[in-house]
């Protein structure tokens, strides 16, 4: 267990890597694979008739307990993490979008893109816990452990190919009404999720070790498929198997209205979307997912040191079993996973000629405390824009529920890109996100 933290402790040190991938971009009145990726309904705006994508990264780390200037500070960030007493949450969410096509023929749109995904998630994790298992804790030491809701430690990665097509609906000199739809075909990598939900009970400090006490039983889920299985402690063990099998399949629809000023410009557009719906199978030699109940009582005190070396879920798993703390309600070899379904709406306006301010809202249609669920975040970002057209420079003003407000900078030099939705607020505001994106698309006719 010990060893899961420390991979978000280094992703953090990558000071790399928004869930709302390619912030100020991907709304540009410049329309690309980028704007289609988000809304396919753009395919039929693009603003060349050609658009190949070359590479597109985007990665994210996002935490409500450590700020930039712990990073350079000298102190534990373990410490920091599980300092007070509110649930920690911190995410690492990862995006490459990999070589893709998008053609505007006549008034329709096409476009098939590739795009990888990783993730990493700390949901509503007790501190206490954390604190006991890399032996925080006083000498002598009693914690109340109270928990009515699902502790996460979840890891994914996964591929997908999309096909996309967009046409308009209506279309006149001043107004236009377009619609797009993706199929997205998913190839399921790897996977490992451990939840436990409603633990009520006592930790006890004794003699340097942490013993913890139920009062009653406690649900668990432990999941783990592909790379994942056999180890969770490197960052190689999330991006080796990335690609698996095709086990699943998704779709985007959305629609763009615009207010036009011209054939190819428009004083006001307006885009929203619904994304990510469906979800895919993980089917692997190795896979498990298992309920169980979690109990202490009957049974002497789970010593929690003992999870301080384990590389995967699986020795969790033999730990808790052969002592006896398991009971095993169901499970299955080959589980389903439900992608993050998005809902996202955003407006643009040309403010002055090549001046432009636009309003980004995302929303989750699940919660991320189901077992069987992939995390997303609630995003909103205001990016004011100046468009030069070859030049293009932006600055997202963004808030999420976990890491608050975040202010970042990004500019586009022709087809080459590079951005981060926080590096002003991290610098210098002490932010509790670190981001970074960049990527070449070359757009022509």
């Amino acid at each position: 267990m010990k060893k899961l933290l420390l991979i978000t402790l280094a992703a953090i040190s990558l000071k790399g890597f928004s869930q709302d991938h390619f912030a100020g971009l991907s709304t540009s009145s410049r329309v690309g694979i980028l704007n289609g990726i988000i809304n396919p309904a753009e395919f039929s705006n693009l603003s060349k008739k050609f658009e190949i994508n070359l590479y597109g990264v985007s990665f994210d780390v996002t935490n409500n307990r450590i700020g930039y200037s712990d990073l350079t500070s000298g102190n534990n960030l373990q410490d920091l993490i599980f300092k007070g007493n509110d649930p920690v949450n911190l995410r690492f969410d990862g995006q490459i979008i990999g070589p893709s096509v998008a053609i505007k023929l006549l008034k329709w749109g096409f476009a098939i893109t590739t795009k990888a995904n990783m993730k990493f998630d700390l949901i509503d994790i007790d501190p206490n816990i954390g604190n006991a298992i890399n032996n925080n804790n006083p000498s002598a030491f009693l914690t109340v452990i109270n928990n009515n809701y699902n502790q996460r430690l979840i890891g994914t990665s996964y591929g997908e190919v999309g096909f996309s097509v967009a046409h308009p609906l209506f279309d006149s000199n001043k107004h236009s009404l377009s619609a797009g739809v993706t199929l997205k075909f998913l190839f399921p990598g790897s996977y490992s999720n451990f939840g436990l939900n409603g633990l009520n009970g006592n930790i006890t400090t004794t003699a340097g070790e942490s013993y913890l006490t139920t009062n009653q039983p406690a649900n668990l889920n432990i999941a783990y498929s592909g790379g994942l299985a056999n180890s969770f402690s490197n960052f190689s063990d999330y991006t080796k198997s990335i690609y698996g099998g095709l086990n699943g399949v998704a779709s985007d629809i959305g629609f763009t209205y615009k207010w036009k000023e011209g054939a190819n410009k428009y004083k006001i557009k307006v885009g929203l979307a619904l994304r990510n719906i469906g979800s895919m199978t993980y089917k692997d030699n190795n896979n498990a997912s298992t309920n169980y109940t979690f109990s202490t009582q009957g049974h002497a005190p789970l010593n929690l040191n003992l999870f301080n070396n384990i590389s995967n879920l699986g020795q969790v798993e033999t730990i808790l079993n052969s002592n006896g703390y398991l009971t095993k309600v169901d499970g299955q070899k080959d589980f389903k996973v439900n992608l993050p379904t998005l809902f996202s709406f955003y407006s643009d306006f040309k403010i002055i000629p090549k001046v432009y301010i636009t309003g980004y809202m995302q929303r989750k249609l699940k919660k991320d405390n189901e077992n069987d669920q992939i995390t997303a975040l609630n995003v909103m970002t205001i990016t004011p824009r100046v468009n030069l057209g070859f030049f293009e420079t932006y600055v997202p003003i963004s808030n999420n529920q976990i890491s608050g407000t975040t202010i970042g900078f990004g500019f586009r030099l022709g087809g080459f890109y590079l951005g981060s939705n926080s590096i002003v607020s991290s610098l210098s505001n002490n932010g509790k996100q670190v981001d970074f994106y960049s990527g070449f698309r070359w757009a022509f006719l």
